[in-house]
Formats: C-alpha cells, structure tokens, sequence
C-alpha cells in the first residue's frame, strides 16, 4: 500500500522525541497498543538511529517514519536503521531529490505557496504544514487549497485533540502530527500504560463513532407503521413515513421487510468511514464489501460481516 495512504488511514501520526533507545519500543508498542501503530522518530536526539533500528526489529508493523531529517547522512542512517519514509522540517531540494533516487517517500515541510511550489516542481503532491498553529493553522492550508488543488497536506506543530477533527474534516488533510499522546513526563516515568490510554482516547476522537440510529425488523408496512407510532407516543418523538421503513424521529427506523440481522441493523456514523474501517480491521472486525454503499466515488455505508448481539452493524458516513 503507498505509504500516504497508510498515513491517511491512521489519520494521526504521533511525532516522538527519544532520548533513550530503550525507551523507543515500549513506546511504540504503547502506541499501537492504544491504536495508532505509527511513530515518526526525529532526529533531535542522538538516540535517534538506534530507536528506530530497535522498533523495526522488534516491532515490524509499526509504520516508521523519520522525522526532523537535514541531511543526505540522516537520510542514509534513518533508512538503514529501518524507517520506511523521511519527515523534513522544510524542503530542501538536494534532500528532496536524493530521497527520489533512493525510492524512500518524503513529506518535506512547507508553510507558504513559495514552498508549495517547489515541491510541486520535483514532483511531490503531499507535504508536511510546519509549524501549523504558527504560521495560521487551517485557514492558511484552506487558502493554499484554492491554487494548488492536486496537493494533499499533514500538518503538523501545535495540532491537539482541541482542533485535531477540524484539521482531518478539511479533505485535502490526510492526516495529522501530534505529540500530545506522548508527553514528556511519561516517557520519562516509563508510564506505558498512560501512553496507551492516551493513544487510545486520541483514536477514538479522531474516529468519531457514535450510535445514529436503530433498525427493527417489523417485517411487513402495517407492522412497521404500528411499531414506529408507538416508539413515537412512548418518546414523543416525530412519526416519519418511508417507502422501505418508516422512522421514530432518528433514532429508530421500522423495516416494512425483513432486513439484515436477526433482530434488526444498527448504524454507526464515523468522521471518516475508510479510516473507521482500516482501525476495526486493526481490531479484528471483517466487512463484507458485497454491502457497500457509494456515491460520487466515496464509500457511505458499509457492514459488518457478522452480527453482533442479533444485530447486523453498519458504519455510516457523517
């Protein structure tokens, strides 16, 4: 799989200094375990190259970047140590250049349509947006959005679970940078499971699943009529008639036939459904692509390919 669209289906990409290389795999472990199998490892430390040799040993399915890169020298040790793609904080065209030669993927930094522009003459379409926050943050990648319509943006430099859903909502953002899930007192107690849990928290924002509505299967119009008026009186809610079921308010939609699931469906709605996808699979959950539902190219709906309770599940994009 290219590597942005990795990046993008993680959505989030946790940027970690390392002091310690022993500290680098329970670290990352740490990450994957909260759901975010993803480091980019910068080279403002000199642990820097051995944390990321001892991750891609030990941890093979971390996607491993390496980050803060300002030298063909870095570019050499990062990818012998085992980093599958270069972070620069700016773009240098010798390093640009020398990374194409060796096949490693870059996301060098920009700030301004200067930047912009020549990386698009080298022939990149995705960069990084540093120091986000700093330079004008969303409104400014919204603005550069405009002339320069084939690029794709992971800004990173002050990003936090405060806005981190305003950034990934703009669709020319696959994904963001963001430290806040390590902090530093942590790492330096060795609190691995408080790293966790934070990753953990920072996945489930970025997700957004959230229940939207609960479908019975009343089985034939009369009934599904009956069942949603009652629903209605019960919760005072609005009657809603439909040509395949009819709705409580939102909450609750009455199937006029038999639908999918033993007792009914359950909708999910998510931020982003590929992504959804991608970190339930991480999960263990399958999905059956026979139910997919697309429109204008994008995947809407999808379920899951077993029950659930007796109820089928779908996600359904927000």
């Amino acid at each position: 799989m290219d590597m942005i669209k990795q990046l993008s289906l993680v959505g989030l990409v946790p940027v970690i200094k390392v002091e310690d290389a022993a500290d680098a795999v329970p670290l990352c472990k740490a990450l994957s375990d909260g759901g975010l199998p993803v480091a980019e490892i910068t080279f403002r430390s000199d642990a820097a190259e051995e944390a990321i040799r001892r991750v891609h040993e030990e941890l093979p399915d971390v996607i491993l970047g390496a980050g803060t890169v300002l030298t063909k020298d870095q570019v050499d040790r990062a990818v012998a140590a085992g980093a599958t793609y270069i972070v620069s904080p700016g773009i240098n065209p010798e390093i640009v250049k020398y990374c194409q030669e060796k096949g490693v993927p870059i996301v060098p930094g920009t700030s301004n349509p200067s930047n912009v522009e020549t990386a698009l003459a080298l022939g990149l379409k995705t960069v990084k947006f540093f120091p986000a926050e700093a330079v004008g943050g969303l409104k400014v990648i919204k603005a550069m959005s405009a002339p320069y319509g084939d690029v794709t943006f992971l800004p990173t430099g002050g990003i936090n679970e405060k806005n981190l859903n305003e950034y990934l909502a703009f669709p020319k953002i696959i994904a963001c940078g963001g430290s806040w899930m390590v902090p530093g007192d942590a790492v330096k107690n060795k609190d691995w499971d408080r790293i966790r849990d934070l990753a953990a928290e920072a996945v489930k924002l970025l997700l957004g699943l959230e229940l939207r509505h609960i479908g019975i299967n009343s089985g034939d119009p009369e009934t599904a009529e009956r069942d949603a008026k009652c629903i209605c009186a019960l919760l005072g809610l609005t009657y809603k008639p439909g040509n395949s079921s009819d709705f409580a308010g939102d909450a609750f939609e009455c199937m006029k036939k038999p639908g999918r699931g033993k007792c009914g469906h359950i909708a999910i709605a998510c931020n982003n459904i590929e992504r959804a996808r991608w970190h339930l699979e991480r999960r263990g959950f399958k999905f059956d692509d026979s139910s997919a539902s697309i429109k204008d190219g994008k995947l809407k709906a999808i379920y899951l390919q077993d029950e659930i309770a007796g109820f089928a599940f779908h996600l359904l994009q927000k």
